[in-house]
């Protein structure tokens, strides 16, 4: 029996929510972007009408407001995506337990058990679209097809608010026709190279000899070429089957170059915290602690560190990242961006109580870490800070959230970790 797959790709989503807050501007030109002020002054996502306009996604504010002057610019509300995103996926599960996110605005839905219930695969795709329209006040492509690959490039094809239907019947006359950048998973160094070698369509790369492209890309020639005569087995996945991340990172450009020891901790701090919280989420661990240094001049270096015990707490996080920092130099010279990765992941289901005294450290550590997680996410994040980002108006706000820091938040902890 053939499946029916369905890809969800909500139209200009971070645009989109925000314009549910400001009627006023439908019909236009709107983008979400970074502040300027903070040196984050780039376009992270735009409707149609700015778009019209020649307006891309991360190129600087100064540039879209030359491309179009009547544009207005917007702050993002990251927390607001997550929540319309949540909401559109309640959506889904009403038709099939079998969705796969692919970021926050994108899903796989595998509704061929449903068809006997919902009606086939464009019926089901039409019905989502109308009831998330209705109910949320978003647009939403749907593409539907036999396989995940194709279902994702049919919801591209048309946009906005529009279903695609690419049947094993007929892929051949629908997308050969269209560029091979089209398709997942051929970025664009990928099609330059293909392109380089003659196969400029998705038709050129199914009709080309398996051999030659493996020879240019290895196995990832032969998928691209199983994908582009529609030989795409991979499954929906549910949620909870989808493989934990390899890695958990947060980093930052702030609002001025980091120029001494207290200004790298206070910024550290709000890294580590939030990697340590996404990783409480994740059920997850890490052995390798990274950082990430960017100076003013452009120069980035990146180095790691094993720890002694594979754990999550911002606090040894925190620990780690200032030992590298410190034992490679990297505060030498002003610092224009910084990051910290957690990596080589690995369950914390496997964790085993222990009597050595730093694993109880971590433990009690880790209890109080995740009192502190369940006071933020009932009261907001600014409700328990480190003392150390109250110390700094300019440095000190949340990393994620971008919400200032004010000395009427608690503090929780002493001014630094040590």
């Amino acid at each position: 029996m053939a499946r029916t797959v369905l890809h969800s790709d909500l139209n200009n989503f971070y645009a989109s929510v925000e314009l549910l807050s400001h009627p006023e501007l439908r019909g236009k030109p709107v983008a979400v972007a970074g502040d300027v002020e903070a040196r984050h002054g780039i376009v992270l996502a735009k409707n149609y009408e700015a778009k019209a306009h020649g307006v891309q996604t991360a190129e600087p504010l100064w540039q879209a407001r030359q491309k179009c002057p009547e544009i207005t610019f917007l702050p993002p509300h990251f927390e607001l995506y997550e929540k319309y995103s949540r909401m559109v996926r309640e959506i889904y599960y009403e038709y099939t337990d079998m969705v796969e996110p692919f970021g926050l605005d994108e899903c796989w839905l595998d509704v061929t058990g449903s068809i006997g219930i919902f009606g086939d695969g464009r019926t089901i795709a039409d019905t989502i679209r109308e009831r998330i329209k209705r109910e949320l006040g978003l647009t939403v492509s749907v593409g539907v097809s036999f396989n995940k690959v194709f279902s994702k490039l049919g919801s591209d094809m048309k946009k906005p608010d529009a279903t695609t239907v690419i049947g094993e019947e007929d892929f051949r006359r629908v997308i050969w026709h269209l560029p091979a950048s089209d398709m997942l998973f051929i970025g664009r160094k990928t099609y330059e190279k293909l392109y380089r070698c003659g196969y400029r369509t998705i038709g050129d790369v199914a009709k080309a000899d398996p051999c030659v492209l493996k020879c240019l890309f290895g196995k990832n020639g032969i998928e691209m070429h199983d994908f582009a005569n529609g030989r795409d087995s991979s499954p929906v996945l549910l949620y909870r089957q989808i493989p934990p991340p390899k890695s958990i990172s947060n980093s930052t450009t702030p609002p001025r170059d980091l120029v001494s020891e207290t200004d790298i901790s206070i910024v550290l701090c709000q890294l580590c915290d939030n990697v340590s919280t996404r990783m409480r989420r994740e059920g997850v661990v890490c052995k390798t602690v990274q950082v990430y240094v960017r100076y003013a001049d452009l120069c980035s270096v990146t180095r790691q560190i094993k720890q002694n015990y594979p754990n999550r707490t911002a606090r040894s996080l925190y620990k780690a990242a200032q030992m590298l920092i410190k034992k490679h130099g990297l505060d030498a010279r002003p610092i224009r961006s910084i990051g910290v990765c957690a990596a080589d992941l690995q369950s914390s289901e496997t964790e085993q109580l222990s009597f050595c005294p730093e694993v109880m450290e971590i433990q009690r550590e880790e209890t109080l870490e995740s009192a502190v997680d369940s006071v933020r996410e009932r009261y907001g994040a600014p409700s328990i800070r480190r003392g150390i980002t109250l110390t700094d108006s300019v440095l000190g706000c949340d990393i994620a959230t971008s919400t200032p820091a004010y000395f009427g938040t608690q503090a929780y902890g002493e001014d630094y970790f040590e």
